[in-house]
């Protein structure tokens, strides 16, 4: 092996294989190196070209001939032109990063899906596309649920109790159904068992039994999605549970408060509930014909485009109507009916809206389809769902019964 400039060592030390430089106990000679003093010298290293300030392209090139660009470009592990970066060797892995990296599912974008949804449906793409509904299958329908809730009134509170349940159960599994087509999770199986409980506790408690089932559901709640077989967006599911059981199950609930032992003496709350029944029903079918009749300015366009403003006066009108008939129902009075009708015909309409918004928000056209000519359950129950707790409160606030 050649080693450059030991030609010029060997030189000066004359070929005898004796070191120039001076024994290091000898003393000092006084003399400067070569290199800092800065004399012209045979020294190969003198043909090294000192650094060079490189600032534009043309600087570059100018001393192409004495730098090998090609060192900078590419990767060390790919071309290995880089002899001063190497790689060091990973530690093992623990137990806690292999647990990590371990593949999880990861929870389904609702806020994106529901947006896009929403999006389809405003723009006139609905998601879940419904036939048109015909004017004398509705009609049908609702007469044959007229048959249905008159007869459960005349067999008395527990028939009316079951209707209740019935309904309710049903209303909040099209909801729940909703959310899940939406991708959410909400605990189906613990919010209908909430539902039904809660009518069950109230009818026998009272109101002060929502209170306690709503604790009760929030607690089992945690354990359900504590013990999910996979990963879920607990906020969302169990969001979805709750609010679904207060919008269906605590106001719904209401109905079965009006009929309950404690709140009605001589089975006026069931003459009290039927009122608020009819009510409803001539608000929404009020709304319904007059809107379609003479209706020419929405409501809410981005909500209901098909509900108008006229609608919205012509079931406040027929509400009213109503009301006087209503009135002559034992123990109903004519003030009690008429201020029961204005307020009906405020909250009932902003209970339509309220599931407009909801349907809107999961980008769905129906909730359901079990009634022909209606939708689902929660197409007729929407403004019932606001009403009856404010008729509830009307009498027993305000005209005691």
């Amino acid at each position: 092996m050649t080693v450059s400039g030991a030609e010029l060592a060997a030189d000066a030390a004359g070929d005898t294989g004796e070191s120039a430089l001076p024994h290091w106990t000898e003393a000092p000679t006084g003399q400067v190196p070569i290199v800092v003093a800065g004399e012209p010298s045979e020294d190969p290293w003198a043909a090294v070209p000192g650094p060079a300030w490189r600032e534009g392209e043309a600087d570059w090139v100018a001393h192409e001939e004495q730098f090998d660009a090609s060192m900078l470009a590419g990767t060390p592990r790919e071309t290995g032109n880089r002899p001063w970066e190497f790689d060091e060797e990973p530690a093992p892995a623990t137990e806690e990063q292999i647990l990590d990296e371990v593949p999880r599912p990861e929870p389904a974008p609702i806020a994106r899906t529901r947006r896009a949804a929403r999006g389809d449906l405003l723009a006139g793409r609905a998601v879940r596309q419904t036939p048109a509904r015909s004017v004398s299958l509705a009609t049908a329908t609702g007469l044959g649920l007229g048959v249905i809730v008159v007869a459960a009134f005349l067999a008395g509170p527990l028939a009316v109790l079951v209707l209740v349940l019935i309904v309710m159960v049903g209303a909040a599994g099209e909801a729940l159904a909703g959310f899940r087509r939406a991708g959410a999770h909400p605990a189906t199986i613990l919010a209908l068992v909430a539902v039904a409980v809660v009518d069950i506790a109230v009818y026998n408690k009272g109101l002060p039994a929502v209170a306690a089932i709503t604790v009760l559901l929030v607690i089992f709640g945690f354990i359900w999605y504590f013990s999910a077989f996979r990963l879920l967006d607990v906020l969302d599911g169990l969001g979805a549970t709750i609010f679904v059981f207060a919008w269906v199950g605590v106001l719904g609930s209401y109905a079965a408060a009006l009929i309950a032992p404690r709140y009605s003496t001589d089975r006026h709350g069931m003459a009290i509930l039927f009122g608020a029944l009819v009510l409803t029903v001539a608000n929404d079918t009020g709304a319904l014909f007059v809107g379609r009749w003479i209706g020419r300015r929405p409501l809410s366009k981005a909500l209901s485009p098909n509900k108008t403003i006229e609608g919205l006066i012509g079931g406040a009108v027929v509400t009213l109507v109503i009301a006087v008939v209503v009135s002559q129902i034992h123990p109903w009075s004519m003030s009690l009916a008429l201020e029961a009708g204005v307020a009906v015909a405020i909250v009932a309409p902003l209970g339509d809206l309220f599931e407009s918004m909801v349907k809107r928000t999961l980008g769905v056209k129906d909730l359901g389809r079990i009634l022909p000519g209606h939708g689902g359950l929660l197409d007729r129950l929407d403004g019932f769902l606001f009403a009856v707790p404010t008729v509830f409160y009307l009498v027993h606030a305000v005209h005691p019964v």
